[in-house]
C-alpha cells in the first residue's frame, strides 16, 4: 500500500514538473543567430513580390517568398484585382532544360533581368549568355551561345529587338528574324564601346553597366565610348591556380587622368556612327544621355572636372550639332542626378536643382528658359530608394492631362520619405502617404495607379496597389511579423541628439527588452557619415536582425547621422568641401558620443564604434583623432584621399594639386600613430573599390608605431565581401571581438 502511494506521488510529481519544465521551454524564445540570418529563413523574412508595369496598365508579379519549385509571373489587372497565371514554370524551365542540360538549371523560374513593355518576352543571362522566354508559351529562346561573355542586354523601345554588349562591342538582335548583327567593331581592352569603365559604373550610373541609350523610335542607339588609355593601373593577386593569376584594372587616382569619352549615335539600318560634337564647351565627364521624345534629338550632360559646373546640352541626332540648355553651377559641387522630364507638349521639360540650397523641380521651355520653380521649401526632394543612395530620382509620374507631377521627398521628415503630387506651376501639393514610415513608390505607365513598397522603424516590408490619389486598391502582400515571432525581435526608438550648437542630429537607440535603466550598458555605434548618406531611417532595415545578436550579448546599439550625412540640404553637404571626413563631421560623432556617454544607462568606459567602407574611414577618423572609443571594426576603409578614385574624392576634396593641405590633413595614415584603443581591420583582397593598399597603408604605419591591432582578410572578396560563408564568417567574427574587448 505504501509503495503504491510511493509511486503515485512520484508520478504526480514528474508530471508536474515535466509540465512546468515544457512550459517554460515553449515560453523560452529562440536567439537570432547569424547563421540563421544568412539561411534561407532569414533572408526572406522581409522580401515583397517583384513586380514590372506594361505599357497595356497591367503589372506582372512574382513571389519570391515562394519556394523556389513554385515560383511563376502572374499578370495583375489592377482595374478588378485579378491575378491570372501568365507563365507555366514547369514548362518553361523543360524548355530551357533542352537549351542548357541539366548541369546549371536553376531549380525554379527566375524572374527575368528584364521584361519588354508589351509583356511578350523576358530576359535572362545564364552561363553569360543571353535567352528570351516568350511568356505566354513558356517557351525559351537562346540568342547567344559564344565563348565570350554578353552582358547588358536591353530591350528596344517597340520591343522587337535586344541590342547587348560583347567584347566592348555593341551588338543587336531581331527577335522576329532571330538574326544578329554587329554595331560597332573597334572595342577592345581599352576601347569601350556602350559599356562603362569602372568609375563610371560606379559614380556616375550608380553600379550599373549604362553604357547605351536606344532611342524612342527604336532605330538608333546613342552610346559611350571609352578610351581608358590614359588610366592607371591596379593589380591583384589570385591565391589560385598554383601559379596564381594575376589580375588588372583601371582605375583613375585622385589627381590623375580619367578616361577619355565621347558619345556616337548608330543607326540600326546601315550600322553608321555620328559622333557628338561638343568642342566649343570643354568638359572632363559626360555624366548623363537622354533621348527626346522626338528621337530627332538627344540630351548630354557633361561636367567640368572640379565638377562645380554641369551643362545641358541638346544635340541633333544627324549631324551631332549642340546647343547648350542651361548651366548648373554650386560652390562645392552639382550632384548627379535623372531628374529631366520632357513633357508631351513638346514646349517644356521638367529640372532638378539645388541652386537654393535644397533640391527642388523646376520647369523650363526647351529652349532653357525658367518658366517656374514647381517645388519649394526648406526641404528635399529625394529618391524612395531601389538604387545606390547617389543615384538621385524624386519624379515618379507625370500626369500632363491633369496637369500633376508625382514625386517623392522628405517634407514631412528627413527621416520618412513619402509621396507626394504638384501641379505644374506649384501649386496644390498633396502628400499621398499617409502612414508614417518609408514609401518606395513605382507609377503605372499612364499614372493611373503606383505600387507602395512600404515599412517603418518596427515593420516589415508590405507591397500594396493605390490609385493616383493615394487610395487603397489592394494589398498584394503583407508584412510577415510572424517569421520573428520565435524571437521577440526589439525595434529602435527615433530620437535626436543635440550638436554643440544645438543642430539635432537624427538617432535611433536600440535597448533589449529588458532593459534597466539603473545598469551600465556598454554601446556600440554604427556609422557611415558620407555626404547625404543618412543610416537613420524610419523604416525596416535587415541589418537589425543582428543587432538582435548584440542585445543578446548585453550591448546597445545606435546610430547617429552627421549633419552632412542627414540628406537634408546642399547647404549642409557643402561644409565638407576640401575637408572630406575632417573636423566638421568629427566634432558631430564627438558631439554625439558624449550625449551618450552623460546617460544614466552608458557605461562611459565601454563605448565600441564600427562601419563599412565609408562608415570604416569614419571609424578610423574616430579612433585617431579622439579617445572616445575602447574599441572599433572598420572595414574596407579608405585611409587617404589620394587612394581613391577622381570622381568621388574629388567632388568634395577637389584635386590634391589644388588642396594639398586638405589631403595632409585629412590622412588617417599619417594620423595612425595616434590610435587609441584597440582596432579590428577588414578588407577582402580583390576590393576594386577601396583597394587593399588602403589598409596596407595604415597598417604599415601602425607598425611603425607599435600600435597592437587585430586583423581579418578575406581572400579574392570584394568591397562586398558578399558571399554567404564569408559574411557569416566576418559578423561572428566582430562578435568575437566585441566580446573580447569590449
Amino acid at each position: 500500500m505504501r509503495k503504491s502511494v510511493l509511486r503515485l506521488f512520484v508520478l504526480i510529481f514528474f508530471s508536474v514538473y515535466t509540465f512546468f519544465v515544457f512550459t517554460a521551454l515553449a515560453q523560452e524564445k529562440s536567439k537570432i543567430t547569424v547563421e540563421w540570418i544568412y539561411g534561407e529563413e532569414g533572408q526572406n523574412v522581409a522580401r515583397v513580390p517583384s513586380f514590372a508595369w506594361l505599357e497595356d496598365g497591367t503589372a506582372l508579379l512574382y513571389d519570391s517568398r515562394e519556394p523556389e519549385k513554385v515560383r511563376t509571373i502572374v499578370k495583375l489587372n489592377p482595374e478588378n484585382g485579378q491575378q491570372n497565371l501568365l507563365v507555366d514554370a514547369r514548362k518553361a524551365l523543360k524548355s530551357l532544360r533542352k537549351l542548357l542540360g541539366k548541369k546549371g538549371l536553376p531549380k525554379g523560374l527566375p524572374w527575368p533581368e528584364s521584361i519588354n513593355t508589351s509583356g511578350k518576352h523576358g530576359l535572362y543571362i545564364f552561363k553569360d549568355d543571353v535567352f528570351l522566354l516568350e511568356l505566354s508559351s513558356a517557351q525559351f529562346i537562346r540568342v547567344t551561345e559564344t565563348e565570350e561573355e554578353e552582358k547588358s542586354a536591353r530591350f528596344s523601345p517597340d520591343g522587337t529587338k535586344l541590342a547587348f554588349i560583347r567584347e566592348n562591342n555593341i551588338f543587336l538582335y531581331d527577335i522576329e528574324a532571330r538574326s544578329e548583327k554587329q554595331l560597332t567593331d573597334d572595342g577592345s581592352e581599352r576601347l569601350l564601346n556602350g559599356t562603362l569603365s569602372w568609375v563610371y559604373w560606379e559614380e556616375v550610373f550608380g553600379r550599373q553597366d549604362i553604357g547605351y541609350w536606344w532611342s524612342e523610335d527604336s532605330k538608333a542607339i546613342a552610346f559611350l565610348q571609352t578610351d581608358e588609355s590614359p588610366v592607371s593601373l591596379m593589380h591583384y593577386v589570385d591565391f589560385k591556380p598554383y601559379v596564381p593569376r594575376h589580375i588588372q584594372q583601371r582605375y583613375p587616382k585622385a589627381g590623375t587622368d580619367n578616361p577619355v569619352v565621347r558619345v556616337g549615335v548608330v543607326e540600326i539600318e546601315n550600322g553608321q556612327s555620328n559622333w557628338i560634337d561638343l568642342e566649343d564647351f570643354p568638359h572632363e565627364y559626360i555624366i548623363r544621355v537622354k533621348w527626346l521624345p522626338d528621337s530627332k534629338r538627344l540630351s548630354v550632360q557633361t561636367m567640368n572636372r572640379a565638377q562645380t559646373e554641369l551643362d545641358l546640352f541638346f544635340v541633333d541626332r544627324h549631324t551631332g550639332k549642340s546647343s547648350r540648355i542651361l548651366k548648373e553651377k554650386d560652390k562645392g559641387w552639382v550632384n548627379i542626378h535623372d531628374d529631366l522630364h520632357f513633357l508631351r507638349d513638346g514646349k517644356h521639360f521638367i529640372w532638378a536643382s539645388e541652386r537654393d540650397g535644397f533640391a527642388h523641380l523646376y520647369r523650363y521651355t526647351m529652349e532653357g528658359k525658367l518658366v517656374n520653380q514647381v517645388t519649394k521649401g526648406e526641404w528635399a526632394i529625394r529618391s524612395s530608394g531601389g538604387g545606390p543612395y547617389w543615384v538621385r530620382k524624386a519624379v515618379v509620374a507625370i500626369d500632363e492631362n491633369k496637369g500633376w507631377v508625382y514625386f517623392t521627398a522628405h517634407e514631412k521628415s528627413s527621416i520618412e520619405r513619402h509621396l507626394y503630387r504638384i501641379r505644374l506651376d506649384g501649386t496644390g501639393m498633396e502628400r499621398l502617404t499617409k502612414e508614417e514610415g518609408f514609401h518606395s513608390i513605382t507609377f503605372s505607365p499612364e499614372a493611373k495607379y503606383f505600387f507602395d513598397r512600404y515599412s517603418n522603424i518596427s515593420t516589415l516590408p508590405s507591397l500594396a496597389l493605390h490609385r493616383n490619389d493615394g487610395q487603397l486598391m489592394q494589398t498584394i502582400a503583407e508584412p510577415r511579423p510572424e517569421k520573428l515571432e520565435k524571437f521577440e525581435v526589439q525595434y529602435p526608438e527615433l530620437l535626436t541628439i543635440p550638436a554643440r550648437d544645438g543642430f539635432p542630429m537624427p538617432a535611433q537607440l536600440l535597448k533589449p527588452k529588458d532593459f534597466d535603466p539603473s545598469q551600465k550598458y556598454p554601446v556600440i555605434l554604427y556609422v557611415y557619415g558620407g555626404p547625404s548618406a543618412p543610416t537613420v531611417a524610419n523604416s525596416w532595415r535587415w541589418s537589425v536582425l543582428f543587432d538582435q545578436i548584440l542585445l543578446d550579448e548585453g550591448y546597445l546599439v545606435i546610430r547617429v547621422d552627421n549633419r552632412s550625412a542627414t540628406a537634408i540640404s546642399k547647404k549642409l553637404e557643402n561644409i565638407i568641401v576640401r575637408d572630406g571626413y575632417g573636423t566638421k563631421e568629427l566634432n558631430d560623432l564627438v558631439d554625439a558620443v558624449q550625449w551618450l556617454k552623460q546617460r544614466p544607462y552608458i557605461d562611459p568606459e565601454r563605448v565600441g564604434i564600427w562601419g563599412w567602407s565609408g562608415g570604416g574611414t569614419y571609424t578610423l577618423l574616430a579612433m585617431t583623432r579622439s579617445k572616445e572609443f575602447k574599441a572599433g571594426i572598420a572595414v574596407a576603409a579608405v585611409t587617404d584621399w589620394h587612394h581613391y578614385d577622381t570622381i568621388w574624392a574629388e567632388a568634395f576634396m577637389k584635386r590634391p594639386q589644388d588642396n594639398p593641405k586638405g589631403y595632409e590633413k585629412t590622412s588617417l595614415v599619417k594620423a595612425a600613430k595616434n590610435l587609441h584603443g584597440r582596432l579590428l581591420l577588414v578588407h577582402g583582397t580583390y576590393d576594386d573599390n577601396v583597394h587593399p593598399q588602403n589598409a596596407w597603408a595604415f597598417i604599415d604605419e601602425l607598425i611603425k608605431a607599435g600600435k597592437m591591432f587585430d586583423l581579418m582578410i578575406y581572400p579574392m572578396r570584394q568591397h562586398g565581401i558578399s558571399d554567404d560563408p564569408a559574411q557569416i564568417h566576418l559578423y561572428n567574427t566582430m562578435l568575437e571581438f566585441w566580446t573580447k574587448n569590449l
